[in-house]
């Protein structure tokens, strides 16, 4: 097996960035015969020349275009292991890029990633938002340093990642004042034929609401469901109907939309996830998200 010699690469990365020898040598404080040897080296190496000599400055031939672009990709994913095993981001210690999976409540995510914005110094914190699979897949190409899901890691998706639990709340089902009222007692038998807004299949929520109802053997009346979270909130406000929602965040939602409670269950466990690549995070933020999440979750209101 053919072993590259980095250093040889190295300085043939810094010498094609600057374009001659004698600024390399300068930026690398080495001798310019030290340099043209380890060139010569390379170039032996592959098999190619890599530069063209075009006035005073050198020109990359196209093999020496092609070994600059898999250099430029060789160490800045160096860079970048560096980084990760000194607890940083995949961006350096400024940047937590985290991906949140769009079935996941909206105010659910801003409780587990509140605390990033309080450590100091404070990262700079970007939020994807997608479908899980979708998330995952970056992931893996380490375009996110983790995603937040309402589930583990699905069997079917192959990627080598790992799960941290952050913590689960029971549900609570809120509506506008006037059905509340109305639907309030005997719950949750009261829910039988009552107008329900529901999450789609894609939220592992659903499979849970569904059986309770099924166990509990009420039929409500479903009237819509929902993607996106928000917009089945906003629909419930409006009194369309009734909606599932973790406890943990029922007062806000009082706040924002209006909501009222018709009734509470600890049957029914959101659950909610941390995915890494790390078996041990070493992110500050992080490691921060996963400490706080539990208390985050724990209170309803």
């Amino acid at each position: 097996m053919r072993w590259l010699n980095y250093h040889h690469l190295f300085y043939f990365w810094t010498v094609a960035k600057r374009g001659s020898i004698t600024d390399a040598c300068r930026e690398l404080r080495l001798s310019q015969p030290t340099v043209s040897a380890q060139l010569k080296s390379l170039e032996e190496a592959v098999g190619e020349p890599l530069f063209v000599r075009g006035g005073r400055k050198l020109a990359l031939t196209e093999a020496g275009q092609t070994a600059f672009r898999y250099a430029e990709e060789i160490f800045a994913l160096g860079h970048e292991f560096l980084n990760v095993m000194e607890g940083k981001g995949l961006n350096g210690s400024s940047t937590l890029t985290v991906g949140v999976a769009d079935v996941m409540p909206k105010f659910v995510a801003y409780r587990l990633l509140e605390p990033a914005f309080r450590l100091d110094p404070q990262p700079r914190v970007v939020v994807i938002e997608g479908r899980t699979d979708r998330l995952l897949a970056e992931l893996a190409l380490r375009h996110l340093d983790l995603v937040i899901a309402d589930s583990p890691i699905p069997p079917t998706v192959k990627i080598k990642a790992f799960n941290h639990f952050l913590g689960q709340c029971g549900i609570s089902f809120l509506a506008t004042e006037k059905l509340a009222k109305k639907y309030q007692k005997g719950f949750p038998q009261s829910l039988s034929g009552a107008p329900m807004l529901l999450p789609t299949d894609g939220a592992a929520i659903r499979r849970d609401i569904d059986r309770w109802f099924e166990q509990r053997e009420v039929q409500p009346t479903v009237v819509g469901e929902f993607q996106d979270s928000s917009l089945m909130k906003l629909v419930a406000s409006k009194g369309h109907g009734i909606v599932p929602v973790a406890d943990t965040v029922e007062r806000d939602l009082h706040q924002q939309y209006g909501l009222h409670l018709v009734g509470r269950t600890e049957e029914i466990q959101e659950k909610f996830y941390l995915i890494s690549i790390e078996r041990k995070i070493k992110h500050p933020a992080v490691r921060e998200l996963c400490e706080k999440a539990s208390l985050r979750l724990g209170s309803v209101g």
